[in-house]
């Protein structure tokens, strides 16, 4: 039987994790310049509140500081979280940080994850991941990385170009994809790439500018950077040599995933926002809330949100059971990007002039979501993957191989592609 029932523990820490960002994030908002953030002086005092709170790094292991939530339980925090856009970053979860926790949880060595993830997780410093390069470089598609990386005896020498790199400025260190081999392999498949952790400070790494863009609320901006006879010891290699694909794919999945998490709560609070507006607002005789094509409009985004909600929580227990979640991930990324994106649309329609003005947070809002279509991979290419599992379903029922496609159905998958595509818009966000 499926169980949507939450336990009394993670019911008092949805409550709490509201609480928190009710009382203690959302008053600090007023403090929040889109271009340069929030005072660092601020953000440390709500992390400091957030540990007090025992709300803080809920997603990584309580060996490293975190408070070793599972995707489940994620999902719940996140979207209380997210109903700031500081509530992330108070609770040091968000992207590109987040992420890169995670992988080098899963990848780093004993010593990368005391020199890197240790005051990662502490809030000491902030991280990029560097994959996504100017055209013709790799965008999209993976395989277009142009990024090299040569072993030059106990070095590797990086040469290349990175673009929309967010949190790169003022960071302490990138993870950055490279191809480690002089062409693709045999057969003509994908290049081989490895990951490399180099320290900011390294007189190889330069980071050429900060990108004017859409959204600009996030810590460090969307940067554009070169590596020029970047050198790093053989020790900077994140896991093995070659594996950098691969790597990516375990970064991807749950952080698309964390994405959508915490733009729900952003989606959830434009709704609750343009509900309040509309039970107050007098229009025609009556509030808004009464008129058939506002009611509609609410009544759409609260189904909507429900739904992405579900799909959230599936994904999250795939990947929890041992799932790698490639199909339900991309699903729910395209569809909750979407969703978000017309449910803040409808919350500053219903709350007109008061909505476009910033005397609320939904103009911010506005511009922080659209973008969410992007990176993480576009909507059309998530399409492009989900088709084409439906279409080897449907290859395989016209086989009559019933067998066979019930073993293509979800919690199990067989890839599609051999590498994932995406955007690394907002590390990789994100």
């Amino acid at each position: 039987m499926i169980d949507f029932s939450l336990s009394p523990s993670l019911l008092e820490l949805k409550k709490r994790t509201a609480s928190f960002v009710r009382e203690h994030v959302i008053p600090e908002e007023r403090y929040l310049n889109e271009h340069t953030g929030l005072p660092a002086e601020k953000l440390t005092a709500l992390r400091r509140k957030a540990r007090e709170a025992r709300l803080y790094a809920p997603h990584v292991d309580e060996e490293w500081g975190g408070m070793g939530l599972s995707m489940r339980e994620m999902s719940i925090v996140f979207e209380e979280a997210g109903h700031s856009l500081l509530g992330p970053l108070a609770l040091n979860c968000s992207a590109p940080d987040e992420g890169n926790m995670h992988l080098l949880e899963m990848v780093a060595t004993e010593e990368q994850k005391e020199r890197y993830l240790r005051p990662l997780v502490a809030g000491d410093i902030h991280s990029c991941f560097a994959m996504t390069e100017p055209p013709p470089g790799a965008g999209t598609d993976p395989a277009s990385l142009r990024t090299f990386a040569t072993r030059r005896g106990s070095e590797w020498v990086i040469n290349g170009n990175k673009w929309y790199i967010t949190g790169a400025a003022g960071a302490a260190f990138a993870i950055c994809m490279a191809r480690t081999d002089d062409g693709a392999e045999q057969g003509g498949h994908q290049p081989r790439a490895s990951m490399f952790l180099i320290d900011a400070d390294n007189p190889g790494f330069q980071i050429v500018r900060e990108i004017p863009s859409l959204d600009a609320n996030f810590v460090g901006g969307h940067c554009e950077i070169a590596l020029r006879d970047c050198v790093v010891p053989e020790e900077a290699v994140l896991g093995a040599v070659g594996e950098g694909f691969r790597y990516a794919q375990m970064r991807l999945a749950p952080a698309r995933l964390t994405h959508c998490m915490r733009w729900l709560g952003v989606a959830q609070r434009s709704l609750d926002i343009a509900a309040q507006y509309a039970n107050t607002r007098e229009s025609f005789g009556q509030t808004l809330g009464k008129h058939q094509m506002v009611a509609e409009m609410l009544a759409d985004s609260a189904t909507e949100i429900h739904a992405a909600r579900l799909m959230i929580w599936h994904a999250a227990w795939v990947l929890d059971t041992g799932g790698k979640a490639k199909y339900e991930t991309s699903m729910a990324k395209t569809y909750v990007s979407e969703v978000v994106n017309r449910v803040v649309d409808r919350a500053l329609q219903i709350c007109g002039s008061h909505g476009v003005s910033m005397d609320l947070p939904l103009a911010l809002f506005y511009r922080s979501v659209r973008p969410f279509r992007i990176y993480d991979g576009p909507s059309e290419i998530h399409r492009s993957v989900i088709a084409r599992q439906v279409l080897k379903e449907a290859a395989l029922l016209a086989t009559g191989d019933e067998a066979a496609r019930e073993g293509q159905a979800y919690p199990q998958e067989t890839a599609a592609s051999s590498v994932e595509p995406k955007l690394d818009y907002q590390g990789g966000e994100q």
